[in-house]
C-alpha cells in the first residue's frame, strides 16, 4: 500500500531519493523547562527509512518529539527536507509534512472511528486503505473512541496520522501499555510502512525488541543527549552491546550492567544523574525540579536491577553505593534547586532506577480523581519511571487514561455488560473483579499505586491483593485511618491516609501524594533483599494462649526449616494461606485454628468461610490441632454484643474480650473443621489435646469446660474420614505441654518425609 501526497510541490519520491536534503536533520537542539536543561545539544539525521530512538523514561525522548513537532520551544536547528522548520507553529509543521502519533493515543472519545478518519481523509478511498491496513478498525468503525481498547486506539491514532500524507511520521511510544499480541500487530504495520520506503519514520520506543525489528538505525538517548547511533542489525546481534549501552536485553530481561561506554571500549565520560531533592524549609515541604549530579560511570541505567516480573519476585540485584552530595549547580543550564540558598532545609537525595520493561501503574477513577491520579503520574515520571494509567471508572464518561475502563471491564468473566450495568454498587463490585483479572495479564507491572475514597479504594485494593507478596503496592485513601482490614487483607499493601479528601491538588495533597509516589518509586527501584535462607519455609499458626506450644515446635524445627509464625487473628490465617497458595510454603503446622470459632460464633477475628480451602487446591502436607477453639474474640468489654453479655466472658486485656464456646458451638466448629480436613488433598495429621486447647482451658482456669471440649473432640472424630496418609490422633495432653509439641513435630516429620520433593521448597 503506497501513500501519495495530495500536494505536488513535495512528492514523496523526491524525499525518498534525498531531494532537498535528508528527510529530517536536527542539529544542536536544546530544550529548557525553566532552568531544567531537558535536551542538550541533540543532533541526528534521518535520510530515509526508520530511525529508532530508545532509552528509559525521563531521558528526553518525548521532549524531542514535541520539539520537532513545534509543541515546545527549542534552540538549534530542525530541517525537513532541507527546509528550516524550527519556530513554526505546530499546524504549519504538520502542513509541511510531519505527522505526529503522540504517547497516549489521544483519540476523540465522542467520535466514532469512521468520523475521526473522515475528518482527515480527502477521499473515501484513503479510508479504505487504513481499514485494509488495520482490519480491526473496519470492524469497529461505528464505535466511539472511548469504546476502543488501547490497541484499537493506537491503530486509530496511526491511521489518522497516515491520512495526512506525511513525509515524516513521528511516533512516541506506539506500543506502550499494549498486550503482546497487539504489540506485534502494530510492529507489523510499522514494518510494512518501512518496507514501502515512501514515508520516513522517527520511532520513539522503550520496547527494544520492537525498535530493532522495525528500525534501520538505533539512537540511544541518555540524560537529554544522543549517546550513540548504530545500525539496528548491529545492536540486535550483540547482546553484550545492548547491556553495555542500555542495561537491558532485547528479550525484556533487565540486569545491572556496566557503565555506559563508547563501542570502542573507551573509558566512560562523566555522566549526569538526576537526583530528587525534597526540601523542607519554613515548615513547607515541596518537591523541586530534578537536578543533575556528575558521577563517573554511574547513571540511572545501571543504578540497580529492574523491578522483578510479577511471577518471579526473588531476584538478584546489584547494590547501589551511596553517592556524594551534589555540587552547587551553575546559574545557567539545568540550574540550581536552591538547596544552597536554604540554610534551614533538609535535603534527601537518592538516585532512582527503573527497568525499561517494567512500569509503575496508576489506577483509579479518572472521571472523579483524574487530577490527583495524573499528579501521581507526573511525580513518578519525574523519578524516571515509565507509567501506565488505568481507569476504573464505571460512569461511562470519556477516559484520558492509557487503559480505558472498557478494556479493564473486558476481563470480567461475563464481559463489559457485567460492569456497565447502570447500578453503581454492582458496577463497582464487577469492576473490582475485572481489575483483579486484568492485573494478572500484565507482564510489565513493576508496582501499583492508587488514590481515592471508599469506592476507588475497594476496587484498587482488590487488584492489589491479587498480586504476589513483594510486588510494590501503595494506596492513598480516606479510609486508611479506620479499619483497613477489608482493603489490605493478607497482602502487603501500604496504605497512606490522605488527611484531606482526595479532591484537588493543594498544599496537603501535594505532600501526601508526592510522598506516596516516592515510596512506590523507592520500592520499585531499590534492590530487593535477597534472603540467604535456603531452608524450606514452614507455616505455623499461633495465638497468645497457644504460644508455649508453637514456640516449642519452632525451637525443634528451626534448624531444618525457615519457620514462619502467623498470628491467628483472621488476617493471619489468610496471610499464611496466601503464601501456601503461591507455592511459597513446604507445608503447615496449623496448631491454632481459633479463627474457625470466630467464624462460627460471630467473633471479630474470623478468617472467613474459606479457611483451610487452600489445602483442597494444593496437596501440601498439613498438621493441625484445636488450638484456642475454646474462645470467640471481641474487642473491648463494652463492644461485646448485648446478646452475649450473659455468657462466660474473660477480659484478656483492655482491648480484647474472650467468650467461652458452648457445647453446641463446639459441635458446629468440629463439623466445620472435619469437613475441611476431609477435602484436603495432601498428607495430614490432626492432633487433639484432650487436656485442654488453650492456656485458660485447664483445671482452675476460667475457660475449663470438659463438656464443651468433649463435644468438640467427638464432632471432629465422628465426621473425620481417615485414609492413606490421613490420620486423627487423640492425646491425653494439654496443648501447651512439651510432650504435645513433640507429638506435633513427630507428625510433621512423618508426613514431610513422605511428601513429594517438589513440595519441600522455600
Amino acid at each position: 500500500m503506497a501513500w501519495r501526497r495530495r500536494t505536488a510541490n513535495n512528492p514523496p519520491a523526491a524525499v525518498a531519493a534525498g531531494g532537498g536534503g535528508p528527510v529530517l536533520s536536527v542539529e544542536s537542539l536544546d530544550v529548557y523547562y525553566g532552568r531544567a536543561h531537558a535536551l542538550q545539544g541533540v543532533s541526528l539525521t534521518l535520510e530515509t527509512g526508520v530511525l529508532g530512538i530508545v532509552g528509559r523514561n525521563g531521558m528526553g525522548k518525548t521532549t524531542l518529539c514535541n520539539a520537532i513537532t513545534g509543541l515546545v520551544p527549542a534552540r538549534g536547528s530542525i530541517r525537513l527536507a532541507g527546509e528550516e522548520i524550527l519556530g513554526l507553529p505546530p499546524h504549519e509543521i504538520t502542513r509541511r509534512g510531519i505527522a505526529y502519533v503522540p504517547q497516549g493515543r489521544r483519540v476523540w472519545p465522542s467520535l466514532t472511528v469512521d468520523e475521526t478518519l473522515r475528518l482527515v481523509a480527502g477521499h473515501r478511498r484513503e479510508l479504505e486503505r487504513i481499514y485494509a491496513m488495520f482490519p480491526r478498525l473496519a470492524e469497529r468503525r461505528g464505535h466511539g473512541g472511548a469504546q476502543l481498547s488501547g490497541g484499537e486506539q493506537q491503530m486509530l491514532a496511526i491511521g489518522r496520522a497516515l491520512l495526512l500524507d506525511p513525509r515524516l511520521l513521528v511516533m512516541d511510544e506506539p506500543t506502550e501499555g499494549l498486550a503482546p499480541v497487539i504489540v506485534e500487530q502494530v510492529a507489523h504495520s510499522l514494518r510494512t510502512l518501512a518496507a514501502e520506503g515512501r514515508i520516513a519514520v522517527l520511532l520513539i520506543e522503550q520496547n527494544l525488541g520492537v525498535a530493532m525489528s522495525v528500525a534501520d538505525r538505533i539512537g540511544v538517548m541518555v540524560n537529554g543527549r544522543i549517546a550513540q547511533q548504530m545500525p539496528a542489525a548491529q545492536l540486535a546481534a550483540d547482546l553484550a552491546l545492548q547491556e553495555r549501552l542500555l542495561g537491558v536485553r532485547s528479550n525484556g530481561h533487565d540486569e545491572a550492567t556496566a557503565p555506559l561506554a563508547a563501542a570502542g571500549g573507551a573509558e566512560p565520560a562523566p555522566t549526569q544523574v538526576f537526583t530528587v531533592r525534597r526540601a523542607h524549609a519554613d515548615g513547607a515541604p515541596t518537591m523541586d525540579a530534578l537536578a543533575p549530579r556528575t558521577v563517573r560511570g554511574f547513571t540511572r541505567w545501571n543504578a540497580g536491577a529492574a523491578a522483578a516480573p510479577v511471577n518471579d519476585i526473588p531476584r538478584a540485584a546489584a547494590a547501589v553505593s551511596p553517592s556524594p552530595p551534589p555540587p552547587p549547580a551553575p546559574a545557567s543550564g539545568r540550574g540550581s534547586q536552591g538547596g544552597a540558598d536554604r540554610p534551614a532545609a533538609q535535603l534527601f537525595d537518592f538516585p532512582v532506577a527503573a527497568g525499561s520493561t517494567r512500569a509503575a501503574y496508576v489506577a483509579g477513577t479518572f472521571d472523579t480523581k483524574a487530577r490527583e491520579l495524573f499528579f501521581l503520574r507526573q511525580c513518578l515520571e519525574r523519578l524516571g519511571l515509565r507509567v501506565v494509567t488505568v481507569d476504573l471508572a464505571t460512569s461511562g464518561k470519556p477516559s484520558p487514561a492509557s487503559v480505558h475502563p472498557r478494556e479493564v471491564a473486558r476481563h470480567h468473566p461475563q464481559g463489559e455488560s457485567a460492569v456497565f450495568s447502570g447500578d453503581r454498587g454492582s458496577a463497582t463490585t464487577a469492576m473490582a473483579q475485572a481489575f483483579e483479572a486484568f492485573l494478572c495479564t500484565r507482564r510489565d507491572l513493576g508496582g501499583l499505586i492508587s488514590a481515592g475514597g471508599s469506592g476507588g479504594t475497594s476496587m484498587a485494593t482488590q487488584g492489589m491483593r491479587a498480586l504476589p507478596i513483594g510486588v510494590p503496592k501503595v494506596m492513598v485513601s480516606t479510609m486508611a485511618s479506620g479499619d483497613t482490614r477489608p482493603y489490605v487483607g493478607p497482602s502487603d499493601i501500604c496504605m497512606m491516609y490522605s488527611v484531606t479528601d482526595v479532591q484537588g491538588i493543594h498544599r496537603i495533597s501535594e505532600q501526601v501524594l508526592s510522598n506516596a509516589a516516592h515510596a512506590l518509586a523507592g520500592m520499585i527501584a531499590h534492590p530487593p533483599v535477597v534472603s540467604e535462607v535456603r531452608k524450606a519455609a514452614l507455616g505455623l499458626t499461633m495465638f497468645g494462649v497457644t504460644t508455649p506450644c508453637v514456640q516449642a515446635v519452632t525451637k525443634r524445627l528451626e534448624a531444618d526449616y525457615d519457620c514462619l509464625v502467623f498470628h491467628a487473628t483472621g488476617v493471619g490465617g489468610q496471610s499464611m494461606e496466601k503464601l501456601a497458595d503461591s507455592g511459597l510454603l513446604a507445608g503447615v503446622i496449623d496448631a491454632s485454628t481459633t479463627e474457625i470459632a470466630d467464624e462460627i460464633g460471630g467473633g471479630v477475628l474470623s478468617a472467613g468461610p474459606a479457611r483451610l480451602d487452600v489445602f483442597a487446591r494444593h496437596a501440601l502436607p498439613y498438621v493441625g490441632s484445636c488450638g484456642a477453639l475454646d474462645m470467640i474474640n471481641f474487642g473491648a468489654w463494652d463492644s461485646v454484643p448485648e446478646r452475649f453479655r450473659a455468657r462466660r466472658l474473660y477480659r484478656h486485656n483492655p482491648t480484647v474480650t474472650l467468650m467461652r464456646t458452648t457445647p453446641d458451638e463446639c459441635r458446629a466448629i468440629g463439623a466445620f473443621l472435619a469437613a475441611k480436613l476431609n477435602a484436603m488433598r495432601g498428607p495430614l495429621r490432626f492432633l487433639i489435646p484432650e487436656g485442654g486447647v488453650s492456656a485458660i482451658d485447664r483445671p482452675g482456669q476460667p475457660f475449663h469446660d470438659p463438656e464443651a471440649d468433649r463435644a468438640l473432640f467427638e464432632a471432629i472424630e465422628q465426621n473425620f474420614r481417615p485414609g492413606a496418609g490421613r490420620r486423627l490422633q487423640r492425646l491425653p495432653l494439654h496443648i501447651n505441654d512439651e510432650a504435645f509439641a513433640e507429638a506435633l513435630v513427630a507428625a510433621w516429620r512423618e508426613i514431610a518425609a513422605a511428601a513429594p520433593p517438589a513440595r519441600q521448597r522455600a
